[in-house]
């Protein structure tokens, strides 16, 4: 079963089709909205399949993962996303990578450091 969430704000630029969806209600705690930080409380919806705007509102479709919406998600409750480690690594990939350092400034400058993740994306 799926399900249409939409939003009042903007979406995170980098949410994406296949990301997980997940939710933590937040209950009202001494006069304010609050997060749980119990590992346990944090829910998992299922992975988006689609990404739309529907009158100017973003709205995200969820593929659920137990079928029915969850009767403890309301407009108050926290929403976030997390990525496939597999598909979504960080570094850079490829052969080849040439890098130019230029000092445009009138002064003599000295180099500390240069670091680099590159991954071989093939062989």
């Amino acid at each position: 079963m799926k399900a249409k969430l939409t939003f009042d704000q903007d979406l995170n630029s980098s949410l994406q089709v296949g990301d997980i969806i997940w939710y933590v209600p937040t209950p009202e705690v001494g006069g304010y909205k609050t997060a749980s930080t119990d590992d346990n409380a944090f829910e998992k919806l299922g992975p988006v399949t689609e990404l739309s705007d529907q009158y100017l509102k973003p709205q995200v479709t969820v593929d659920l993962i137990y079928g029915v919406i969850p009767q403890n998600i309301t407009t108050d409750t926290f929403i976030m996303f997390s990525k496939n480690k597999a598909v979504n690594s960080a570094g850079l990939k490829g052969y080849y990578a040439e890098l130019e350092f230029v000092n445009n400034s009138n002064k003599k400058i000295e180099l500390f450091s240069v670091g680099s993740e590159v991954v071989q994306s093939s062989k």
